[in-house]
């Protein structure tokens, strides 16, 4: 199923990340999928805001979101950070690497976030409301990290329609060797040889 015959993004979404989940052997709530489908679709539509909210140092945004005064406001940009660096760490770790940034410094500014967003949810609540969807996104953070990654992956491999698209589908293969990739490349001409290289059939 292409991006394009897909009935929304998110219907696209949901089918890419319940394989990635399914290929990975992943299990989380229902709220919590549900979560990161709307994430992925959200985050689809040009002018999101998590563009912006990236282009500062993450420790910085961290510290600032802690110590903003009121609760409403505290949450929302914790959760936004945690959105942010999830998304980020899935879709584009190679940013992140080119820029010489740990990757586990990354996750742990992400994970921090979504833990102190589900414990303002928790603050003042005598009972269980259900499931902690923050909770569990800071615990399985590595996991859905690895998740959307996949999503990348399969996304550039539908995505490819031109030479600069199959050449960013090879880059990506060489760095990976992803049998997702390999298997796009495949259906492009290019067989990808147990050695490494590519061979044009």
């Amino acid at each position: 199923m292409s991006i394009v015959a897909t009935a929304s993004v998110s219907d696209f979404f949901e089918e890419v990340v319940e394989d990635a989940m399914k290929s990975r052997g992943l299990t989380a709530s229902e709220g919590e999928t549900h979560y990161v489908v709307a994430l992925l679709a959200d985050l689809a539509k040009p002018g999101n805001p998590i563009e912006r909210t990236l282009e500062r140092p993450l420790t910085l945004l961290l510290d600032e979101a802690l110590h903003t005064p009121a609760l409403g406001d505290r949450f929302e940009r914790l959760r936004t950070l945690g959105d942010g660096v999830l998304y980020s760490s899935g879709f584009f770790a190679d940013h992140f690497e080119a820029r010489g940034v740990d990757t586990n410094y990354v996750i742990s500014i992400g994970r921090t976030a979504y833990d102190n967003a589900g414990s303002l949810l928790r603050t003042g609540s005598e009972e269980e409301s259900g499931p902690d969807i923050f909770r569990e996104l800071s615990r399985r953070f590595v996991s859905w990290v690895e998740i959307i990654a996949d999503v990348a992956t399969t996304t550039l491999a539908r995505g490819v329609d031109n030479a600069r698209g199959l050449l960013k589908l090879y880059e990506r293969w060489l760095k990976t060797r992803s049998d997702r990739l390999a298997d796009a490349l495949s259906s492009h001409g290019f067989v990808p040889p147990r050695g490494g290289g590519m061979i044009l059939s």
